[in-house]
């Protein structure tokens, strides 16, 4: 690697998930397959062929469910969901995830506040996520089933986008 890239890069204002920094300067996926936490959800944007769009120029905002948030799901759903004969659902699943546009966590709060206690997003599969503030400075995601996500680590910025770190896997209806 250049000098001038490595000094920009340790120059950087990261966050850091799962034990690695995110870089601003790099793509979600770039940023993405070094956290410990994530190495599920990598795997499965793998499985369904959607590296390629996640490190396009978006810009996209990604609610990444952690690898504990995976293993919420019932025993085996995972393991099933990245059979090839299962990418259609395995898609519909993550790209439920994304929303097109940049959203930070100001911005989705902004939303919330302009829609009397909540925001709809549409997201990347066509269908809605509901989002709400809880507390003071805490989102949370409501998919069309019900189910929560608390977003963990909000604006995990991205040269292509931001990252939201959520603790439950979103399900579309």
């Amino acid at each position: 690697m250049p000098a001038f890239a490595q000094s920009k890069m340790t120059s950087e204002k990261t966050v850091t998930v799962g034990g690695a920094p995110m870089y601003p300067s790099r793509t979600i996926v770039e940023n993405a397959v070094n956290s410990k936490d994530h190495t599920t959800l990598v795997a499965a944007v793998k499985a369904a062929g959607l590296v390629e769009t996640l490190q396009g120029t978006g810009p996209f905002t990604v609610f990444a469910p952690t690898n504990k948030a995976f293993s919420k799901l019932p025993k085996g759903t995972v393991e099933t969901l990245v059979k090839p004969e299962n990418k259609a659902m395995l898609t519909g699943i993550l790209t439920y995830h994304v929303v097109p546009g940049r959203y930070t966590a100001q911005d989705l709060m902004a939303l919330v506040a302009r829609g009397e206690g909540q925001a709809m997003l549409t997201t990347a599969n066509g269908e809605q996520l509901t989002i709400k503030q809880s507390g003071r400075n805490r989102l949370v995601v409501t998919d069309r089933k019900g189910d929560q996500a608390v977003i963990t680590i909000p604006n995990v910025l991205q040269s292509n986008g931001v990252i939201h770190v959520v603790d439950t896997v979103l399900l579309p209806s």
